[in-house]
């Protein structure tokens, strides 16, 4: 199916109810249900599917979303069954392997470790089968905001313009940020800081049996890795690192430079021992950041164009498309019943910064010794275990009675900590150091 849709000769200015910029999981998924509404969506995309991005692995409570979609089986057909995520932590004789399936809801027994080109194309041809319009190849130039309506200009890849009205408009440009950099309101996240290096190899050892499409955390000095089978026998491996670390490239390429990082790690090193690198290899610094609001007058921010913190519970793709979901029930509110658009606004706030905050808390304490204590010997005392897995499995939005059971799990840690003070102290001053910003050097990339 052709996804790009160009402008009508002769036509100066387009309109539409809902502009969406970008089309990844949160700008496909909005468009896609927007558009069953009754809306007229258009989805302008920088890019062209099929392209590549990071972040392959999806959570448990993903699957529940892709149905609702209309793109399960789909989704099912490009992906490796992810039954668990695994930790292996070099103060530890052995890896622990948490099993969805042990979680509170059981129902949520695995996810999917996927090839985002084809999974993101998937959501972006479900939007335009549900009637968006996908204009690829065009990337937005400037906003503006008037009584009734939102004036957008774009570029596409020709050189030419085009301008459009909407009645609304949706960020979800994810890390390009549009309205947060244009708004001045993006700033770093004061409480974790990190840099991402990753790559695609070949040949990689992979775990037996069921677990073969695990994915595998590996904690090291500077931080820690991801490892994540993919079903074409390639294999995604990262390092989330802190800021200091990447000065210490030294003109180094990046793919020596990943290659001299995963050497700093004998257990994942041993792993990649006959794997070779494919593809390209990227670097991202300044990883985590937040917005100061998820939404204005006439527009929000999804996914990655709101926030984000750190990719260490495969977090991002299922924040993206549940938010999605509340965003699109908030702007179909808003254009159907003007007069409730400040409820649903407010409605949408409270919803979209339920998830970065509750993992949030575990993000910046993973790398405490405390916290991997308790994560390499976890204990279902009143049931903490099963709690913890259905986070880990993004099961925090419905009914599932998960939290009195995560906040004894709290307590725990802050008792743990307190035994140890000495070496809390030690380890939190560790850490402010670490996520101290480096000058910014932005993204790169090479064969």
């Amino acid at each position: 199916m052709q996804l790009q849709d160009t402008p009508a000769p002769g036509e100066t200015r387009q309109c539409c109810d809902v502009l969406v910029i970008g089309a990844g999981p949160a700008g496909s998924t909005v468009g896609t249900l927007l558009a069953r509404q009754g809306h007229s969506v258009a989805i302008i995309e920088k890019s062209r599917h099929p392209r590549f991005h990071i972040g392959e692995s999806l959570l448990p409570a993903n699957l529940p979303l892709f149905d609702r979609l209309g793109v399960g089986d789909a989704i099912r057909q490009i992906g490796i069954r992810k039954n668990a995520a695994e930790f292996i932590s070099p103060n530890h004789e052995h890896p622990q392997r948490f099993s969805f399936a042990d979680g509170w809801d059981k129902r949520l027994s695995h996810a999917y470790q996927v090839r985002r080109s084809e999974f993101d194309q998937i959501l972006a041809r479900n939007a335009v089968d549900s009637g968006a319009r996908l204009v690829e190849g065009c990337r937005v130039r400037a906003v503006s905001f008037t009584a009734d309506a939102v004036d957008i200009e774009a570029s596409h890849e020709d050189g030419t313009a085009s301008h459009w009205r909407a009645s609304f408009l949706v960020d979800a440009s994810g890390r390009d940020t549009f309205m947060a950099n244009r708004l001045h309101a993006k700033s770093r996240n004061p409480h974790h800081n990190s840099s991402a290096l990753y790559g695609h190899f070949r040949g990689a050892k992979r775990n037996p049996g069921e677990a073969e499409g695990n994915i595998s955390i590996y904690w090291f000095e500077h931080g820690w890795f991801w490892f994540i089978p993919l079903a074409d026998g390639a294999t995604s491996v990262g390092a989330v690192t802190w800021p200091y670390y990447t000065k210490q490239r030294q003109g180094r390429t990046l793919s020596t430079f990943l290659l001299d990082t995963i050497a700093l790690c004998p257990a994942l090193a041993e792993r990649l021992k006959d794997a070779e690198p494919t593809d390209l290899v990227e670097a991202t610094g300044n990883f985590s950041y937040a917005t100061d609001h998820t939404y204005g007058d006439r527009y929000i921010l999804l996914g990655d164009a709101y926030a984000f913190i750190d990719p260490v519970f495969s977090s991002g793709v299922m924040l993206a498309m549940q938010g999605a979901f509340f965003g699109a029930e908030a702007v179909d509110a808003c254009l159907r019943v003007p007069t409730q658009s400040r409820k649903a606004l407010k409605r949408f706030d409270r919803r979209m910064r339920h998830g970065p905050r509750e993992f949030s808390w575990f993000i910046y304490r993973m790398t405490s010794p405390t916290m991997r204590d308790l994560f390499m010997a976890p204990r279902n005392v009143l049931r903490v275990k099963e709690a913890l897995l259905s986070l880990l499995s993004g099961d925090i939005y419905g009914k599932t009675p998960i939290w009195p059971s995560l906040y004894l799990f709290k307590l725990i840690y802050y008792i743990s900590a307190l035994r140890n003070w000495r070496g809390t102290l030690a380890a939190a001053r560790k850490r402010r150091d670490q996520i101290q910003p480096v000058e910014e050097s932005g993204a790169t990339a090479e064969a």
